[in-house]
């Protein structure tokens, strides 16, 4: 009575605007619930969001209002209405200091936002101050955002505080930390990957809440590998007898049974760490059997606890006690009036069937029963348990049954995995190759095009190749039975295409075989076939080749080949067809009947349809052809590479635009680290050529290498070493460069190959409370069935079956020669001014940068004071041309001297100086500590241009 009491004050309180709701949000609510149509409850909506957009942008908005208005966002996004105008309010609402305000703003984003969400980054400093809280409930609010909010690129940013919390003092703070974890697992495995041995420990944890939400992280990585969790198994199982035992309190009980959720991870874990296992199954027969014995079948929860026991039988290697247990539970499952147990008894008979086949003969009325239960999900499922029980001895009725049941549907998926499934019975337990024929003719012509294509091709080499026996005539005997069936089906109307395709092709390589049936009789059937389904140019096509080898056949056996009138009119008709493939099969045919018998047994020899064919790819039967031609002064054949003269292949130009491709891609690694260069020892005949200084003393001699490391570190210069060239051939080669360089880089340090890398995506009845129901009287019919189904020898199990694949013949023919590899010749690159990329090809001298000579002239020039510097010389188009040095200064300043007496020479044929060799000249003056302007000013302008 006071409990009727407080409900009462309760109701009057909300009809006057209680529970801190407003009388507008719960008019709101009752409004909606009355609505009468979808028309009426969206036009309330509508209007209810245009009242919030108002007063959303009102200003100074009370906190208590904006929680209503935020919770009344919740409800229209609950409705089906877009409300994002708002989403940025409950963002700024999970700042507050207030509780209350804090867990509603977080409630609210984790309904309106998702993990890819725009507004994610502004919670993330909110996340990461609250789970420091020191408020439990904060953290707790925090860790429900973590679990849905968070994606993997922001797991770093919370990561260390989620495993702190792990040993937080409140166990709902260390049970939500775990399920965080789990998240971040299932985001980012590698993100968590060393915090493992965290969920090892926690197993062990002193609440049984935290322990069961740690079996749910250790289930995901039980399944990825097994043996490293083999060590565990004692444990597991000690936890669960402590559960059987009811050693937990009680508040973990559901109707009346102790932890169930917890027994079932348990159950589905030791199912997955027991497999093949004998030592840790033994470790589990204990428990087991107690479970069997203290589950309470009259609940639903008690029932899912022992299906999931069936299954972990299934999975360990049981004994035969516990096979006993379960065949006691699938009984009572089958006896219950409720499809739902019915449906996990079948599922675990299929089950336990892989070890025991005698279990399922054991309940054969209950499987008749199901198989005629008018649900059709459990007829399905029984459907699954004869597949699987299926032997020679019962083949014939199953696929029977089968063949019912899928015409009787509409489904067209399930219409076709029931066919596969008739097809694969069919081929491996066949009593007779007539019942084969007919249950395929059978399959085909209910199933139609839902068939796979690969089903029809496997049933035409089954047929060209027979079942594998070296019994020709079964083979054949086979082969006329496919005919004679395949005439008396020809003329049913609307018969599918896959259908007619395997009934052309049979028809045409046996149809006069056996001499029983005429060519001009199948060649009018075939005739007839295309004329009737004259839209499907894939059946006139098979139609069009059957008929050319039925001609072919009769031609080699040297009977006279009559064409019948309605045959001639469709060859004419296709000559003329607009399907190319149509129009070329004609013309073959026409071909073919003006060929002699020798021509025709060699182009379709009799019953070849399963010969090799061996393809010369090197051509080599025109050798003799090549040769003659070659000796009466035709030209050897030259290869696109040598007509070419050296340019880039086609395969050169793909590589080059995918490595263009993949070095524009981002870039994570690191920059590589400088490498000091070691300076190559001079040969005695060569005079290495420093780097252009910025100033040089005149007459100053060749400087020591303490003196000039200590130049270099005083100066700041312009270093280009490994700098892509961009533009120009290459010009001057100095033989030190020549001699000491490196191989070339890729632009930005990378190197010049692409290494790929990236940026781093039926209805639920009641329970019963028995399962014993009133036993009817066993239909005379029903135990007929019942005989023939598991009437069989017991011992016949499923490896009775013969494969599929390996019933054929083996295929004739030759065995494929390996072919000789020729080595392809590296091209020569020609350089390309255009080329923006790194050259393909090698070049025997080192390429020199031309930035650099252009530098040492310009500070050249620039020291004399004047003279115009030749920048086009330096990608002067003689880069072959010999490298003339000088060893000796005297030589030099004679060579400068004559120069200004007017008696300098050029050494090239070209008109206008030579360039390239003022440029050796200045880089060994230089080299000397020579100052050219101050011997022969005159000169050096003339040498510069």
């Amino acid at each position: 009575m006071e409990q009727l009491k407080t409900i009462g004050r309760e109701l009057a309180m909300g009809s006057q605007g209680g529970f801190g709701q407003s009388k507008e949000f719960l008019d709101l609510v009752k409004s909606i619930g009355e609505s009468r149509s979808k028309a009426e409850e969206d036009r309330i909506v509508l209007s209810e969001i245009d009242i919030l957009k108002r007063k959303l942008l009102e200003p100074d908005v009370p906190k208590r209002k904006m929680k209503e208005y935020i919770i009344r966002l919740v409800y229209i996004e609950m409705l089906g209405h877009d409300a994002s105008f708002g989403y940025i309010h409950a963002v700024k609402m999970t700042h507050d200091d207030n509780l209350l305000l804090k867990r509603t703003g977080y409630l609210a984003v984790t309904l309106f936002l998702d993990e890819d969400h725009d507004l994610i980054i502004l919670i993330v400093n909110t996340i990461q101050k609250d789970l420091r809280s020191d408020n439990y409930l904060v953290v707790c609010a925090a860790l429900n955002a973590v679990c849905r909010l968070i994606n993997e690129e922001t797991i770093p940013a919370v990561l260390p505080q989620v495993v702190d919390l792990l040993n937080h003092g409140k166990e709902a703070v260390r049970k939500k930390a775990i399920m965080a974890l789990h998240r971040f697992h299932r985001k980012s495995p590698s993100s968590v990957s060393h915090l493992v041995s965290n969920f090892r420990r926690k197993l062990c944890d002193s609440d049984p809440g935290v322990m069961g939400a740690t079996l749910c992280p250790l289930f995901d990585l039980i399944s990825e590998d097994v043996a490293s969790y083999k060590d565990l198994v004692s444990s597991f199982v000690g936890i669960l007898k402590q559960v059987t035992e009811r050693k937990l309190p009680k508040s973990y009980d559901y109707h009346q049974m102790p932890a169930p959720f917890i027994q079932i991870k348990l159950l589905k874990i030791m199912a997955l760490l027991s497999s093949g296992d004998k030592s840790a199954s033994d470790m589990m027969y204990m428990v087991l059997g107690d479970l069997f014995r203290k589950c309470d079948s009259s609940t639903n929860i008690g029932n899912a606890i022992l299906y999931e026991c069936i299954r972990c039988i299934s999975c360990i290697i049981p004994s035969p006690k516990l096979l006993e247990d379960a065949a006691e539970a699938i009984s009572k499952f089958l006896k219950s009036d409720s499809h739902n147990l019915k449906y996990m008894g079948i599922d675990g008979l299929g089950r336990l069937i892989k070890i025991s086949s005698d279990i399922a003969e054991q309940h054969q009325l209950a499987v008749i029963d199901c198989l005629e239960d008018p649900d059709d999900t459990l007829k399905r499922k029984t459907f699954e348990l004869l597949y699987k029980m299926t032997k020679s001895s019962n083949v014939e009725v199953i696929v029977d049954r089968m063949i019912d049941y899928m015409i009787s549907i509409n489904d067209n998926h399930y219409k076709t995995e029931i066919a596969s499934r008739c097809v694969e019975l069919a081929e491996q337990f066949a009593p007779s190759n007539q019942w084969f024929i007919q249950i395929m003719n059978k399959v085909f012509e209910h199933a139609g095009d839902l068939v796979n294509i690969k089903v029809a091709h496997n049933l035409m080499r089954l047929i060209a190749e027979g079942f594998g026996e070296d019994d020709d005539d079964a083979d054949n005997k086979l082969r006329l039975s496919a005919v004679e069936s395949y005439l008396q089906i020809i003329s049913e109307p609307k018969l599918p295409s896959l259908f007619l395709q395997v009934i052309s092709w049979v028809l045409g390589e046996y149809g006069t075989a056996d001499g029983k049936y005429s060519a001009s009789y199948i060649s009018g059937k075939l005739c007839d076939v295309a004329d009737a389904y004259s839209s499907d140019e894939t059946v006139k096509g098979y139609a069009v080749s059957a008929l050319m080898k039925i001609y072919a056949f009769e031609i080699a056996s040297g009977r006279k080949v009559d064409v019948l009138p309605e045959c001639q009119s469709l060859i004419e008709e296709l000559l003329a067809s607009h399907s190319t493939d149509l129009q070329q099969r004609a013309y073959e045919l026409q071909a073919l009947l003006a060929l002699d018998a020798r021509a025709v047994e060699s182009i379709l020899p009799l019953d070849a349809s399963c010969e090799d064919i061996e393809v010369d790819k090197d051509l080599s039967f025109l050798n003799g052809y090549i040769q003659q031609a070659i000796e009466s002064g035709a030209q050897p054949y030259v290869s696109e590479r040598e007509r070419s003269g050296g340019m880039f292949e086609t395969t050169d130009y793909h590589s080059q635009d995918h490595h263009e491709v993949t070095s524009h891609a981002l870039r994570f690694e690191a920059y590589e680290l400088p490498k000091p260069s070691v300076p190559s020892q001079p040969s005695a005949a060569l005079v290495p050529v420093p780097e252009p200084s910025y100033y040089s003393e005149p007459h100053q001699p060749i400087s020591t290498s303490s003196s000039v490391s200590e130049r270099e570190s005083s100066e700041i210069k312009l270093r280009l070493d490994g700098v892509k060239q961009k533009w120009g051939r290459p010009s001057y080669q100095s033989s030190t460069s020549a001699s000491s360089s490196t191989p070339p880089q890729a632009a930005n340090g990378t190197s010049t190959h692409s290494d790929g890398g990236g940026v781093a995506s039926s209805s639920s009845s009641k329970p019963r409370s028995s399962y014993e129901s009133k036993k009817p009287e066993i239909d005379h019919e029903k135990q007929r069935l019942a005989a023939s189904l598991f009437g069989g020898s017991s011992s016949s199990s499923r490896s009775d079956r013969k494969s599929s694949s390996g019933g054929h013949k083996p295929a004739k023919g030759t065995a494929n020669k390996p072919l000789a590899t020729v080595p392809k010749e590296s091209p020569i690159p020609v350089p390309d001014l255009l080329d923006f990329d790194e050259p393909t090809g090698t070049s025997d001298v080192a390429a020199t940068d031309p930035f650099k000579e252009l530098e040492g002239l310009m500070e050249s020039s620039r020291q004399d004071g004047g003279g115009s510097t030749d920048v086009m010389g330096l990608y002067s188009t003689d880069a072959s041309a010999p490298v003339k040095t000088t060893t000796s200064v005297d030589s030099l300043l004679s060579e400068l001297s004559d120069s200004s007496r007017g008696t300098y020479h050029q050494s090239q044929t070209t008109k206008g100086p030579n360039s390239k060799e003022a440029l050796e000249k200045d880089a060994l003056v230089r080299q000397m500590g020579v100052n050219p302007t101050s011997q022969n000013p005159t000169l050096f302008k003339d040498l510069l241009g």
